[in-house]
């Protein structure tokens, strides 16, 4: 087979030197040939590429130890799974076999997780959007309301007038944590009194009666002393409403927000270092809640860490489909898989991984993906040998809002599998085909072809 030709370019190779993200040789060669013991070319060649990949082993442990990193620490704590990080059927029942209640934020997600068999009264609705439709299913059947703004506590205390019933909520709160920028747009300001406004106006009409409190500071979050500080605040807040107002607060939802150890961007430590443990989250969180309490009281504390069960547990397998020299000499390369299955290659810098040993000197290249839009780009910058055409690179960890807010857009959508613990793989969503994009189209007779 003749050679294509390529014009030569003269750099200067710097392998192995030392640069401000910290790779090595052996970081920039690394090779992953099998996931959870299922070869990576098995599992391509038998459900294509790209290919979206789940551990069950890897869910279920890492759910054990932030479960374990709470509940060993203070008596009563709940999760609650939440759907919008990836809302596949299989991976919520995993969830919630492990002991996750449902966090939904939408009447879609309200409506999966009454599917898969969640009783609404283990369901928390959070979200800025609940239809008037949604929100009285939900009352109807005991879910957990959080309500975010004062046309929902209008709309609820409709619903509570033609139930004929006090009906019980939580109410969202936003507070400065030290976080920067402050998640200001969900819930009722607490330091401006807001909140405290709005229970009041709750009190006032009789109609609702608030039974919990929640906040969600922010996503990735990297100092665990904020949750610290969310939790002050929030018990401070819930003994206001309980001398003021009679209110027992029986729960305190802090939200999620836990980091994973992904890479963000602009973050030059590996995130071993950068990233604190799971159980220093869990001591600052339960030693606030403890050093706020009052003698005797323990209100169940509720957590909402998507990210953090499931990032780590999804890989992204794909194909170099071509290669070329870009005008200022960098190599780039072409997989089959971009920002339409990647959305979060928009924050991270993901571990990429070759699926063997490639011969040949590193040297910065950039990663795009197949769409036809120069924004479609996996990694900028990103130390690699002379890679061929079929050469499968493993992209991790990526188990987080990929699947929820990846785009139907040029290209069909993937199959995703799940690795069982006993290495049985599963299809827990087929790939897409034209019918699936046409399925709820409809051509006007007017326009169908001869």
């Amino acid at each position: 087979m003749k050679m294509l030709y390529e014009k030569p370019v003269i750099k200067r190779l710097r392998t192995g030197l030392m640069n401000k993200y910290g790779n090595s040789p052996a970081y920039m060669k690394r090779v992953c040939t099998e996931i959870d013991g299922v070869t990576v070319d098995e599992l391509a060649k038998e459900y294509g590429s790209p290919l979206f990949v789940f551990s069950e082993k890897a869910l279920r442990a890492k759910f054990r130890e932030v479960s374990g990193a709470f509940s060993t620490r203070y008596p009563d704590v709940t999760f609650g799974w939440s759907y919008k990080t990836n809302y596949i059927s299989a991976i919520c029942a995993v969830m919630h076999q492990e002991g996750a209640i449902a966090e939904v934020v939408s009447g879609m997600e309200y409506d999966k997780a009454r599917k898969l068999g969640i009783a609404g009264e283990d369901i928390i609705f959070n979200g800025p959007h609940k239809s008037p439709a949604a929100l009285r299913t939900a009352v109807r059947e005991g879910a957990m309301i959080h309500v975010d703004h004062l046309d929902e506590i209008a709309d609820l205390e409709q619903i509570a007038a033609g139930e004929g019933r006090q009906v019980g909520i939580g109410i969202r709160l936003n507070m400065d944590t030290g976080i920067k920028p402050q998640w200001s747009r969900f819930g009722f300001n607490l330091d401006s009194g807001q909140a405290m406004d709005a229970v009041k106006r709750i009190y006032s009409r009789g109609h609702l009666k608030i039974r919990g409190l929640h906040c969600h500071i922010g996503t990735f979050i990297m100092e665990p002393n904020a949750y610290a500080v969310e939790v002050e605040k929030m018990v401070r807040f819930s003994y206001e409403l309980k001398d003021k107002f009679n209110y027992e607060i029986e729960y305190l939802d802090i939200g999620g927000g836990l980091p994973t150890k992904n890479r963000l961007k602009g973050i030059y430590l590996p995130p071993d270092i950068a990233i604190p443990s799971i159980d220093e989250y869990a001591e600052r969180i339960t030693d606030a809640l403890y050093n706020s309490l009052r003698p005797g009281d323990t209100p169940k504390l509720i957590l909402e860490p998507g990210r953090a069960m499931v990032e780590e547990a999804g890989y992204l397998i794909s194909t170099v489909i071509a290669t070329k020299r870009l005008p200022d000499g960098r190599r780039s390369y072409i997989i089959d898989g971009g920002i339409n299955v990647l959305f979060t290659s928009n924050w991270y810098k993901f571990n990429i991984e070759m699926d063997r040993e490639v011969s040949g000197p590193n040297e910065n290249s950039v990663i795009y993906g197949p769409m036809c839009m120069n924004i479609d780009v996996i990694d900028e910058s990103v130390q690699l040998p002379p890679l061929k055409r079929g050469v499968r690179l493993i992209i991790s960890p990526v188990g987080a809002y990929n699947v929820t807010q990846w785009m139907q857009f040029i290209e069909y959508r993937p199959n995703v599998v799940l690795i069982g613990e006993d290495g049985q793989v599963d299809v827990i969503r087929e790939a897409e085909d034209l019918s699936d994009i046409e399925r709820r189209e409809r051509l006007p007779e007017r326009l169908v072809l001869d």
